[in-house]
C-alpha cells in the first residue's frame, strides 16, 4: 500500500489505490543521451500526429486569407517598444510610448497612427495601389469594435493588392503581394536587430522595412514608391498643434514637439529612407477639424503622379492631423529588382508608469501627458535614453552601421533556421522571442530589466518581472544573460526583506516594496535555482559571491515558513503560480524546493561555506525521500492535502465552528478542506523543480524513474487531443472546442475537488512548453513533439495570432519556456564555470545540427558520423571538454581550446 493510503489527523486526503506502471521497450524514433533502464513505453494510441508529421524537416508555413487575419509580429527593441507586422504587409499596433496600445480596442472619433507604402506605376495605362494585400473581412465590422465603419488610420480604404502570403522567421517577417494589374511584384521584408548577447544594439527602438519591387513584366516599368508615416509625436495639445517637422536633407523627416523636455508626451520620430536620396513632403497638409482631409489629398498626388515636396512646419500651418511622406523614383526592365529600405525609429524618454512600491511624489495631467514642474526629472527613463539623444539620432546611427545590423541579424537567423529541428519547433523557439520586443518588456535608464506578465491592449498586465511566471522563460538567459542577471538582482537585491521575505512584484521604478502579501514558493524557490543557472552560465565566481549571501536568506526564509520541522517538504500554506495557497506538501513546489536546496548547496561549495552546503545537501536528501515516500503514489506525484497540525491554524480554527447553521461554503470547506487543492490530481507542473534542475545542471537526489514516470502520466492523463467535450468553467480561450491541448490538472483516479485550483480546466503554452522539453529530454521526443505541434496548430493566424501566445495577457512571458526546446531535443547545455559543454541530439538525423548561445559566443554545431564541428558566429568559447552522447554512447573528449569565429573547430571521435 502505498504511504498515501494511510488516513491521519494531519492528512486531508481522498484515498485511492496505486497501479503499479509495466516495463516496457524504449521509443523508436528517437535516441536516449544515456542508457536508461526500463524506460516507459510510448504512448502510441494517443499521437494524433505520424512520425512524418512530428520528425519531418521543412520549410516554415505560410498564411494567407482568413489565416492572415490575426497576425501580428512585433518589430522594436528589447525594453523599447514596438510597432506590429500584420498578416498583409501592413504596421498596427504601435506600442511605442512606453506601454501598450493595440487595435484591440474600440475606435473612436480621432485617428489611429498611420504608417503605408503606396506605389503608383506610370504609364498609359497608370495604376496606384496601397502596397498592402486584402483587408481581412473579419475585422471589418470586429464585433461592433469597428461600428463606426473603421475610422482608424484612414489610409485602409485605398485599393490594394489583390493577393498577400505571409511567411515569418523571427527577427523577420516577409510579405510577398502581387496584383494582375499591376507589372511588379512586391516583397517586403520587416525587420529589427536582434543579436544575441548584443543588448544595446537588439535595444534599439526602430522598425526596418525593406521593399523589394520585381519587374515579372515583359515591358520597362517606371514608378514612384512613396512612404508615408503620420506623426508619432504630436505632444499634448489640440489638432497637434505642438507637433513639429523638421526635413533631413537626402534622407526623411524628423517629428518631434513642443512639449516640455520632461513631460511624457516629449519624444519624436523619424522616417527615413536608407540608401537612397527621396523627394521629402516634410509636413502633410494640415486641415483642423475633420481628420480625413490629410489623406484625401495625400492620395490624390500620389495617385495622379504630382507629389509634392516642402521643407516641413511653418509659422502658419500648425493646426490638423500632421504626418510625412518619402518618395522614390525608379526604372525597372524586365527581370529586374530593386530594394527600398524604410526605416522607422522613435524616442519617449520620459516616463511616469508607477506601480508597486513606496509612495511617490504625483504628477500632473492625464496618463500620456503627465509631467512634474519644471526642472524635475521623470520618474524614469528607458534605457535608449541612456545612449541617444532623439529620434534622429537613432535614425543616423542605424543609416551608419545598417549593413553590419543587418548581416548579424541574418547571420542569428540563419543559425537558428538552419537546424536540423522540424519546423513546428523552429516555429515556436522564435515566435515567442518576439516577447523580448512587445511591451511585456521594459528597460530602465541603468540597464536593467523590468517586466509585466503580459499586456492588455492598452494596459500591461500583472507588474514587476512576476518571479513565478518568469520562472519558466528560458529565452532571456541565454540569449542576453546579462540582462536575466538583472532581474535576480533586482528580486534579491530590491525586492527582498531582512528577514528573506521576496515581494515577487517587484517596482517601477525600481525601489524598496511593500511586504504585505504572501511570499511565491514556486518564485522564490526558482530563484535560488536561477542564480545557479545565471552562475553557470556566466562563470561569473565574483557575482555568485554577491549573490550567495542574498540567495541563502532568501532560502533561509522558505525553510522557515513552509518547512519549519526540516521535514522535507512544504508543509504549511503556501501561494504559487496559481494565485492560490496550497495546503500542505505537493510535487511541485516541494520539487522545486529539492532543487533550490541542491542548488544552493552546490553554490556554497563553490564560495567556500562547506558547512552550509552539508547542512542544505541533507536537507535535500531528506526533502528527496520525503518526496518518493510520501507524495509518489505509484504513477505520478501528488499532494497531500493537510490543515491540522500546522503553525498556520486559521483554516482548522474556521471548519471547527462550522455547524448546519452555517453557509454553504463553509459546510464545503468543512467536508472538503481548504478549496484550491489538487490533491491526488495529475498536475502537468508536478516535476518541474526536476525539468528547473535537468536543464541548470543541478544534481538532486531525487529517484529518476519517478521523475520518469510522473512525466508518462502527464502525457497519459493531460494532453487531449480533443477538447470538446472537457468542461471548463475558467479561462476556455487558450484551447477549446476540437482543439488539442495539455490541461493544467486532471483527476485520473476520481476525488477531484468541487473547487478544484483555480485555472486548473485550462491550457497554458508555458506549461505546455515546460511538459514538451522535459519529455524530450528524458527520451519521449514523440510525446514531446506532439504537444508542440498540437499548441502551434492552434496559433493558425486565423483564430489566433503565431507571434503571441497569450495567457493573463498578450505576449506572455511564460511562453518563452519553448526556448528550452532547443537544448532538449539536441542535448545542449554548457557550463562555463567548468567549460564543459554536454551534446547529445534525441533526432537521428546525421548531420544533426544545432543553435547554440553561451554568455560568451554563439553559433551553431553540427554533428556528423564520427566528428563534431563547432562554429563560433560571434564571441569564443571556452572548452576543457566535451561530454558526448551519440546514441546510447557517452564519450567525455578532453578539448583544451577556446573557439573563435574566425575559424571552426572540429573534433574526431
Amino acid at each position: 500500500m502505498s504511504p498515501l493510503d494511510k488516513s491521519t489527523r494531519r492528512e486531508f486526503l481522498v484515498a485511492t489505490s496505486s497501479a503499479a506502471l509495466g516495463a516496457a521497450a524504449p521509443l523508436a524514433d528517437s535516441q536516449p543521451s544515456s542508457p536508461i533502464s526500463n524506460p516507459p513505453a510510448p504512448l502510441s494510441g494517443k499521437l494524433p500526429y505520424s512520425s512524418e508529421e512530428l520528425f519531418q524537416l521543412g520549410p516554415q508555413r505560410t498564411f494567407s486569407g482568413e489565416r492572415a487575419t490575426q497576425i501580428a509580429m512585433p518589430l522594436g527593441g528589447i525594453g523599447a517598444g514596438c510597432i506590429c507586422l500584420n498578416g498583409y504587409g501592413g504596421l498596427q499596433d504601435f506600442s511605442i510610448w512606453n506601454r501598450p496600445s493595440t487595435t484591440a480596442l474600440p475606435e473612436g472619433y480621432a485617428s489611429s497612427k498611420a504608417a503605408f507604402a503606396i506605389l503608383h506605376v506610370k504609364g498609359a495605362s497608370p495604376v496606384t495601389k496601397l502596397v498592402e494585400g486584402p483587408f481581412p473581412a473579419l475585422k471589418v465590422y470586429d464585433q461592433g469594435l469597428q461600428g463606426e465603419g473603421y475610422r482608424r488610420g484612414g489610409f485602409e480604404g485605398f485599393p490594394r493588392f489583390e493577393k498577400c502570403v505571409f511567411k515569418g522567421e523571427y527577427p523577420f517577417g516577409e510579405a510577398k503581394l502581387s496584383d494582375p494589374s499591376v507589372p511588379l511584384q512586391v516583397t517586403l521584408t520587416a525587420w529589427n536587430p536582434f543579436i544575441p548577447l548584443d543588448d544595446k544594439n537588439s535595444g534599439i527602438p526602430c522598425a526596418v522595412l525593406e521593399y523589394t519591387l520585381h519587374n515579372a513584366s515583359p515591358r520597362t516599368v517606371e514608378y514612384e514608391f512613396s512612404y508615408h508615416l503620420s506623426h508619432l509625436a504630436p505632444g499634448c495639445s489640440k489638432e497637434e498643434s505642438a507637433s513639429r517637422n523638421t526635413v533631413v536633407p537626402d534622407r526623411g523627416v524628423f517629428l518631434h514637439n513642443l512639449e516640455k523636455p520632461n513631460a511624457e508626451g516629449y519624444g519624436s520620430a523619424c522616417l527615413f529612407a536608407i540608401g537612397n536620396k527621396p523627394r521629402i513632403k516634410g509636413m502633410w497638409l494640415r486641415s483642423p477639424g475633420w481628420e480625413f482631409d490629410s489623406l484625401s489629398a495625400l492620395w490624390r498626388e500620389v495617385s495622379s503622379g504630382k507629389f509634392t515636396t516642402n521643407e516641413g512646419s511653418n509659422e502658419i500651418d500648425n493646426s490638423g492631423r500632421n504626418g510625412c511622406s518619402i518618395l522614390l523614383e525608379e526604372r525597372l526592365a524586365p527581370g529586374e529588382s530593386q530594394t527600398h529600405p524604410i526605416l522607422l525609429t522613435w524616442y519617449f524618454p520620459n516616463c511616469y508608469l508607477k506601480v508597486g512600491g513606496r509612495p511617490l511624489p504625483e504628477d500632473q495631467g492625464a496618463a500620456g501627458c503627465r509631467s512634474f514642474p519644471d526642472g524635475t526629472p521623470p520618474l524614469w527613463r528607458p534605457y535608449y535614453a541612456s545612449i541617444w539623444g532623439d529620434a534622429r539620432g537613432i535614425a543616423l546611427y542605424v543609416e551608419e552601421h545598417y549593413d553590419s545590423l543587418r548581416a548579424r541579424t541574418v547571420a542569428f537567423k540563419g543559425a537558428l533556421f538552419s537546424s536540423t529541428l522540424p519546423p513546428h519547433v523552429l516555429d515556436a523557439v522564435s515566435a515567442n522571442l518576439a516577447i523580448l520586443k512587445s511591451p511585456t518588456v521594459l528597460r530602465l535608464e541603468n540597464g536593467d530589466l523590468w517586466g509585466w506578465e503580459g499586456c492588455f491592449p492598452d494596459a500591461g498586465c500583472c507588474h514587476g518581472a512576476c518571479t513565478h511566471v518568469w520562472n519558466y522563460a528560458q529565452a532571456l538567459p541565454h540569449l542576453y544573460p546579462q540582462l536575466e542577471r538583472t532581474l535576480r538582482e533586482l528580486e534579491l537585491g530590491r525586492s527582498m526583506d531582512e528577514n528573506g521575505h521576496v515581494t515577487f512584484r517587484s517596482a517601477l521604478p525600481e525601489g524598496p516594496v511593500k511586504h504585505d502579501f504572501h511570499a511565491a514558493s514556486d518564485g522564490q524557490l526558482g530563484g535560488v535555482m536561477k542564480v545557479f543557472r545565471d552562475w553557470q552560465i556566466s562563470g561569473d565566481l565574483d557575482w555568485l559571491k554577491k549573490m550567495y549571501p542574498l540567495a541563502k536568506r532568501s532560502l533561509d526564509y522558505c525553510i522557515r515558513t513552509w518547512d519549519p520541522d526540516h521535514r522535507g517538504g512544504l508543509f504549511e500554506p503556501h501561494h504559487n503560480t496559481y494565485d492560490i495557497e496550497f495546503w500542505g506538501p505537493d510535487g511541485m513546489c516541494t520539487s522545486i524546493y529539492l532543487g533550490a536546496l541542491s542548488a544552493l548547496g552546490q553554490m556554497a561549495r563553490a564560495v567556500g561555506r562547506s558547512g552550509d552546503a552539508e547542512l542544505y545537501e541533507d536537507l535535500a536528501h531528506r526533502c528527496a525521500r520525503f518526496m518518493e515516500e510520501q507524495l509518489f503514489n505509484g504513477e505520478y506525484f501528488q499532494q497531500k492535502v493537510q490543515y491540522l497540525e500546522l503553525r498556520d491554524t486559521s483554516f482548522a480554527v474556521m471548519v471547527a465552528q462550522v455547524n448546519e447553521r452555517s453557509s454553504e461554503m463553509q459546510q464545503l470547506l468543512k467536508r472538503e478542506g481548504p478549496k484550491y487543492q489538487y490533491g491526488n490530481g495529475c498536475l502537468s507542473d508536478g516535476v518541474i523543480g526536476a525539468w528547473m534542475a535537468r536543464i541548470y545542471g543541478i544534481d538532486t537526489p531525487l529517484d529518476h524513474e519517478k521523475v520518469r514516470k510522473t512525466l508518462r502520466a502527464i502525457f497519459e492523463h493531460n494532453f487531449k487531443t480533443d477538447l470538446s467535450q472537457h468542461a471548463n468553467a475558467q479561462r476556455p480561450g487558450y484551447a477549446m472546442g476540437h482543439e488539442p491541448g495539455l490541461l493544467l490538472c486532471t483527476w485520473p483516479r476520481g476525488g477531484k475537488p468541487t473547487l478544484p485550483f483555480v485555472y486548473s480546466d485550462e491550457v497554458w503554452s508555458g506549461i505546455e512548453y515546460q511538459v514538451a522539453s522535459h519529455l524530450i529530454a528524458e527520451g519521449f521526443v514523440k510525446e514531446g513533439l506532439t504537444i508542440v505541434r498540437a499548441l502551434r496548430g492552434r496559433y493558425d493566424g486565423r483564430i489566433r495570432n503565431p507571434w503571441n501566445e497569450y495567457e493573463c495577457g498578450n505576449y506572455y512571458a511564460r511562453a518563452m519556456a519553448s526556448y528550452a526546446l532547443i537544448g532538449a531535443l539536441a542535448g545542449f547545455r554548457y557550463s562555463a564555470v567548468q567549460r564543459t559543454l554536454w551534446f547529445g541530439p534525441r533526432l537521428n538525423i546525421r548531420p544533426f545540427r544545432t543553435f547554440f548561445c553561451t554568455a560568451s559566443g554563439f553559433g551553431f554545431i553540427v554533428l556528423d558520423a564520427g566528428t563534431l564541428h563547432i562554429h563560433v558566429l560571434e564571441g569564443e568559447l571556452p572548452l576543457a571538454k566535451v561530454v558526448l552522447t551519440d546514441g546510447t554512447q557517452t564519450r567525455i573528449l578532453e578539448w583544451e581550446t577556446i573557439v573563435r569565429a574566425d575559424a571552426r573547430a572540429i573534433r574526431t571521435f
